[in-house]
């Protein structure tokens, strides 16, 4: 058992060192929290669709945290500890189902479907990850409240945001680099030996050392981590994964194919579809079914003789090769994910990636359609994402932005007179998706598609000119035409962006879900007051703020990630960018420049959320950047002001940034009401968070607020 007289004597009472443990334990908390977002959900693929939750968690963690200052028993020394317990918490786990949702709620491509015993099941263990995840942080969490009081408290807010500020430059740096989670959780574990005492060392380190253990023995050999996904190479006959591919795997007869998987979960294929490399059907082989060759044929058979072509999410290379073999001359290949483009480059059979007529882009299909001016005789939709979050901080897909109404249109307009669009989906037997992407391709086209299902697949082609009628299509007479049904279809939007939900609702699993955790929050909240008394007004206003700054950093990465792409690096540099405005105001406020004003937060949150997406989305280029550099930051400025000067006069520091950490919480939760409202619902929800925080504040200081 630690000392606890030993645990609380750290290099926090050092001359100066109060600053240096802020940052430190600022930078532990960032960096940690962002690896095992980043690994969790590749560890248990049922996390991949709750992934914010993990976020959630982190804030709850440490506001429990820093309201428990100066309690005992001091916890410092039991972070590495606690990461051991979830790292045997989430690979003890592993084998559980998808929980709650019915295939009506919301098509998700997992294995199976859970029956009601897995569901509880499966509840209890999201309930129990939430958990552990946010015990991890607590003891970081008690130690920035013990240092709180120890520097004065804007100076030690600082020290605290540049922690913050340089581990996310820090975690993204490393991502792009060479991510590997046993290397990037040694770090804020080497950091936190660093700020412990010998004691907590001796103890720590070893429980460190076999949590990296564990999860590099969770890493498959020979395993990617690309910027969005977890990703193996195995054997479509389910032998052991292979070391590489054959060296003349580009020119041989009866060349191999491959599973690709992502967080454990099929993805896609890599191989070839040229049937002048195959020679009969050796055992162990495999060359791809009529059916296979006939999806991809589809949109140059509808519209033969195309010169070029645009295909998004070209993935492993199928469809780019589709078009290669149909007599296309110059294909631009997108696809968002640089670790499957590189893959494929050294796997698939096809070697189109190295093709010089082919173009590749890794970047994200609506940000390409929305930059790009050219025009093709055929744009094909290949089987974009549809396995992951964009973001931690929003439960839109991956590909949201790209199966919109909007996203539609981006892509229609790069068709080229008399040209042809065809977009491949995997609806899974779910008959509502498939009208509703029906219904998405007219209203986004003016035209009505040629629809054509095979399995569960559907192709939907659509021409800028006259079209061969399906009778003619005489191959796909095992294809069946879809008859939409457009009553009650609901149609995804920019403001929308949810093709996978069936309707506007939070999915049953999520509510449960939900509900249970804010349950928990509510109780633990209670149990684990300040020292000195209860909660007040004073942190009634910095919850509601936090609640507010979490939705309007949700706010400010959805929006940037429509008017610049849903990658991961914008979304890395947005997080940086709120995080820099949010110092930049605590360094005003401590140097008295300018003045904390709810008139001013107000002003600039009616601006931002009024402003019509596609209004932005209509400027250049240069216009877009100028808007997200000057008018995004503005209620990100004044709501960091408003804190900092609440920050300044509170008589328990610690135990308003505790409140403040719990109300980003709030928000996190929140953000699920997006599946219901939209985003401009949730906007009008923010602006009431910073209204319920501005009456809080005139209860706190009602004759400073008058003046």
């Amino acid at each position: 058992m630690l000392d606890q007289h030993e645990a609380a004597s750290t290099p926090g009472s050092w001359p100066g060192g109060a600053e240096r443990g802020l940052f430190g334990c600022a930078f532990v908390a960032l960096f940690a929290e962002l690896m095992l977002i980043r690994w969790v959900p590749a560890a248990l693929e049922l996390v991949s669709y709750y992934s914010n939750l993990l976020l959630v968690s982190s804030f709850f963690g440490l506001g429990v945290g820093v309201l428990l200052a100066h309690r005992r028993p001091a916890l410092f020394g039991w972070f590495p500890a606690l990461l051991l317990l979830e790292v045997c918490v989430i690979l003890g786990a592993k084998r559980v189902t998808l929980a709650g949702a019915t295939p009506s709620d919301e098509l998700r491509f997992m294995p199976e479907l859970a029956d009601g015993g897995a569901q509880t099941w499966s509840l209890a263990v999201l309930v129990a990850v939430f958990a552990v995840n946010s015990a991890v942080l607590v003891p970081i969490g008690q130690r920035l409240g013990e240092l709180f009081g120890r520097a004065p408290v804007l100076r030690a807010y600082t020290f605290d945001l540049g922690g913050s500020l340089a581990g996310t430059i820090a975690f993204g740096a490393f991502s792009y680099v060479a991510f590997s989670p046993v290397v990037g959780m040694a770090i804020p574990l080497g950091v936190h030996a660093l700020m412990a005492t010998r004691r907590q060392r001796l103890f720590g380190l070893p429980l460190g050392v076999a949590a990296l253990v564990a999860m590099g023995h969770a890493t498959a050999p020979g395993a990617l981590w690309s910027p969005y996904h977890y990703i193996v190479v195995q054997d479509p006959a389910g032998g052991p994964p292979p070391d590489a591919p054959p060296p003349d795997v580009r020119t041989m007869t009866n060349p191999p194919y491959y599973v690709v998987a992502v967080n454990h979960t099929f993805y896609q294929y890599h191989g070839t579809l040229d049937p002048a490399r195959y020679d009969g059907a050796p055992a162990g082989s495999w060359r791809p079914a009529p059916s296979v060759l006939e999806r991809h044929a589809l949109p140059h058979l509808v519209r033969p003789g195309a010169r070029s072509a645009l295909v998004l999410g070209a993935g492993g290379g199928l469809d780019v090769e589709s078009v290669l073999l149909h007599g296309v001359t110059e294909v631009d290949a997108v696809d968002i994910d640089p670790g499957l483009i590189a893959l494929a480059r050294r796997w698939s059979a096809n070697g189109v990636y190295d093709d010089p007529r082919v173009r590749v882009h890794a970047d994200d299909a609506r940000a390409f359609l929305e930059r790009d001016t050219r025009t093709y005789d055929c744009v094909v939709y290949g089987l974009l994402d549809s396995q992951a979050l964009f973001s931690t901080m929003s439960n839109v897909r991956l590909d949201g932005y790209v199966y919109t109404l909007e996203g539609l249109r981006a892509g229609w307009r790069r068709v080229a007179p008399g040209g042809v669009l065809s977009l491949s989906f995997y609806v899974a037997n779910q008959q509502w998706l498939a009208v509703r992407l029906a219904r998405l391709v007219t209203l986004a086209t003016g035209r009505e598609p040629l629809l054509f299902t095979e399995g569960m697949h559907l192709v939907a082609v659509v021409t800028r000119g006259d079209a061969k009628p399906p009778g003619e299509l005489t191959r796909f007479r095992q294809l069946e035409r879809l008859a939409p049904d457009e009553a009650g279809v609901v149609v995804p939007t920019d403001d929308w962006p949810f093709l996978y939900l069936r309707e506007r609702t939070i999915p049953r699993d999520y509510l449960l879900v939900l509900v249970t955790l804010a349950a928990g929050v509510v109780v633990t909240v209670a149990a684990a007051r300040p020292v000195g008394g209860r909660l007040g007004a004073p942190e009634a206003q910095a919850f509601f703020l936090g609640a507010g700054f979490l939705l309007l950093q949700t706010k400010s990465i959805t929006d940037c990630s429509v008017y610049f792409g849903a990658t991961w690096l914008v979304t890395t540099v947005v997080v940086t960018g709120v995080l820099l405005m949010v110092l930049l105001a605590n360094l005003a406020t401590i140097k008295g420049v300018g003045r904390a004003s709810y008139v001013s937060l107000f002003a600039a949150l009616v601006v931002t959320c009024a402003m019509p997406r596609e209004w932005i989305l209509g400027l250049p280029l240069g216009g877009r950047l100028a808007w997200a550099a000057l008018a995004v930051p503005l209620p990100i400025f004044f709501a960091g002001q408003i804190f900092s000067t609440a920050f300044r006069a509170a008589p328990r520091p610690a135990a308003l940034f505790g409140a403040n950490l719990l109300g980003a919480t709030l928000g996190g939760l929140c953000e699920y009401g997006a599946m219901i409202v939209g985003s401009r619902g949730l906007s009008v929800l923010l602006i009431g968070l910073y209204a319920l925080s501005l009456v809080a504040a005139r209860r706190a200081a009602p004759a400073a607020m008058r003046e």
